[in-house]
């Protein structure tokens, strides 16, 4: 895989000083000795447990005040510190870019970085998918050119900007994960990122503590189209309810043209048959009217989907098909995200699904459906771990109740569930399926432990709050190997 490589030149300090508008400086110490106009960077951090030698520590002001970490910042090998003030914890001599606000200074590094690279970017936004769609696109694309992408779900306030303002300037693709919890926080994002291509992979309730219906969550994803560069290209899920008014709002936008997927008949990039197997699946597809038949290495119906939606965008965007599909069959699902373990059981072993990372309903039916058409073992069995699905305003007992159905049509033969609002799963579930009920995640771990047996498939799926990822870790500590899946 081709990720851009920045080869530690990302930013010069004078290049900083002019996309930002700031001061470069520093505090304390001789200025005879000072560098505070000769620093490059090749990356940039808000964390300083994860900030890399050469990094541009920006001084964010969240949850706390990213100033308090300058002195850390700058022991894990920080090059400068983009800072609103240059306080007294600043190592003597360290250079400091002083700018009136970290954030807005972290966007016009952003904008800038935008404007000097020439390749294409691609926005992706969606109620699911989002994530895996991103990294699908970076395998994918990777067979055309060098790509940048978060490591991480960066889709937030400052997740966006961040990314963008670490685009190298020689990548060939930059491909942007763009989330929201409100209406109208598309918009400012989109607007940073002007993608080439804009994806929506489906619509769902999500969220909806905060939105009146599904078509408000429609129209706020519909946002990501506002952004669109010149002559840009709207991805659309074909199948879903919400199709009609996605198009409307991207040709609204000024959406050169629109290529759309799904299953349904119609779709420019139609997924026409799925077949799951022990490392991944294999799809039967036809694209823009020629059938096409590839194995790839990620299971799951909805995956298919998000695949179809990155071939289009691949597509879109000029890389060759061929090698992008070709690269599909060497996918693997990331932690939490799907990822199979194998693990010691007595007797034997079992497999755990991991999709632990977070859940809303539309995931949570596309997770119960890859347990359902899972390949078990023997006397195997399909078992379920739930965790709570937060953030689902008044109708969060009857999403909850209603997850039933999708548990009886996979034939998941027992679940195992944690949190207040899963209990209203937990009275709907036939009596046979009823595995634990407990409070919280971690009152699972010990029933759960004892009851695995060879051949069984366990799926672990919640909110994160929900912290049902704790069952996921107790289970990995009991793995024997990691399948490639």
């Amino acid at each position: 895989m081709m990720d851009a490589q920045t080869n530690g030149n990302l930013w010069t300090a004078y290049e900083a000083a002019a996309a930002t508008g700031g001061a470069l400086c520093a505090r304390g110490g001789d200025p005879a000795s000072w560098s505070a106009e000769e620093w490059s960077a090749g990356g940039i951090s808000i964390d300083t447990r994860s900030l890399k030698p050469g990094d541009i520590f920006v001084a964010l002001r969240d949850a706390r005040d990213g100033h308090e970490f300058l002195q850390s910042a700058f022991e894990a090998g920080a090059s400068a510190a983009l800072v609103a003030k240059a306080p007294e914890n600043a190592p003597d001599g360290a250079p400091l870019l002083v700018v009136g606000d970290t954030l807005q200074g972290l966007r016009d590094l952003a904008v800038a970085a935008r404007m000097r690279n020439f390749g294409k970017r691609i926005g992706v936004t969606g109620s699911a998918g989002k994530t895996s769609t991103k990294e699908i696109l970076r395998h994918v694309l990777a067979t055309a050119g060098a790509v940048h992408a978060a490591d991480k779900s960066f889709n937030n306030h400052w997740g966006v900007p961040l990314t963008l303002a670490k685009l190298p300037m020689q990548a060939d693709f930059g491909v942007f994960e763009i989330g929201m919890n409100h209406a109208g926080e598309i918009t400012p994002l989109t607007g940073l990122v002007r993608p080439h291509v804009a994806i929506v992979t489906t619509v769902a309730a999500a969220h909806l503590e905060f939105f009146e219906s599904v078509e408000a969550i429609a129209e706020a994803k519909a946002e990501i189209f506002t952004g669109l560069a010149p002559s840009g290209v709207a991805i659309l899920p074909y199948d879903n309810p919400h199709f009609g008014l996605l198009k409307k709002r991207a040709e609204e936008a000024g959406a050169a043209s629109f290529i759309s997927f799904g299953e349904k008949q119609g779709a420019d990039f139609q997924l026409l048959d799925y077949a799951a197997d022990r490392i991944g699946a294999r799809l039967s597809v036809s694209i823009n009217g020629e059938g096409r038949d590839f194995p790839v290495g990620i299971p799951g119906r909805h995956q298919a989907g998000n695949m179809l939606a990155a071939l289009a965008a691949a597509q879109a965007v000029g890389a060759p098909l061929d090698p992008a599909i070709e690269a599909l069959s060497q996918l693997s699902p990331a932690e939490g995200r799907g990822a199979r373990t194998t693990i010691i059981v007595d007797g034997g072993e079992a497999t755990m699904i991991d999709e632990s990372y977070n859940a809303n309903p539309a995931s949570m039916a596309a997770s119960i459906g890859l347990l359902g058409a899972a390949l078990v073992e023997g006397g195997g069995r399909r078992i379920a771990v739930l965790g709570e699905m937060l953030e689902l305003g008044p109708d969060a007992e009857a999403l909850h109740r209603e997850i039933a159905k999708a548990l009886v049509a996979a034939k998941v033969d027992r679940v195992y569930v944690s949190g207040e609002l899963m209990r209203h799963l937990w009275d709907e579930l036939p009596a046979a399926m009823r595995g634990l009920y407990a409070g919280s995640a971690i009152g699972l771990v010990g029933e759960i432990e004892d009851v695995l047996a060879p051949g069984d498939v366990v799926m672990i799926k919640g909110s994160n709050a929900s912290k049902v990822s704790a069952v996921a870790r107790a289970l990995s500590s009991r793995k024997r190997e990691e399948s490639k899946v």
